[in-house]
């Protein structure tokens, strides 16, 4: 692999989401047969979106969302097999939690088999914030009324 070939890229007008669909279906197992449509909805509404190329290859990608100041999550962090073990993980995260809106108190990321890895970078394991709604289809959402009523028990 020649370095100077691998580049890393900041933003969403690059990913190319049939690329970064192979690029989960090759190297992420919880992330097999993701759609299309709901990648790109996922990009759309994540800020920082890093990707790593080769070329015009996708090689590496990750995504976090932010509210800008308490706290943050790591989404996705992938790497193409071929290019694992070579030092892109750790810059690829690293360049996530250098992104300014990512700035904040604590950064969270969830991981099945890799934990050793991000703690390398600092993260530390922490098992007494982590709970998980899975379906959230039980839920109706507010009417209008309802959510002018609330604002008006606030004023």
């Amino acid at each position: 692999m020649n370095k100077r070939q691998i580049q890393f890229s900041e933003g969403r007008a690059k990913i190319d989401l049939y690329q970064l669909q192979n690029l989960f279906n090759i190297a992420a197992f919880w992330a097999k047969e993701r759609s299309i449509e709901n990648l790109g909805i996922a990009i759309a509404n994540s800020e920082p979106v890093i990707s790593v190329w080769d070329r015009e290859q996708l090689i590496g990608f990750a995504r976090g969302n932010s509210d800008g100041i308490y706290r943050a999550t790591i989404w996705d962090v992938v790497i193409h097999p071929e290019y694992q073990g070579k030092g892109l993980g750790i810059k690829l995260v690293e360049t996530v939690l250098t992104h300014p809106i990512m700035q904040v108190e604590r950064v969270y990321l969830m991981t099945t088999h890799q934990q050793t890895f991000y703690e390398k970078i600092g993260f530390q394991t922490n098992s007494t914030t982590t709970m998980v709604l899975y379906n959230q289809s039980n839920f109706a959402p507010l009417e209008t009324g309802e959510i002018q009523l609330q604002e008006s028990l606030r004023g």
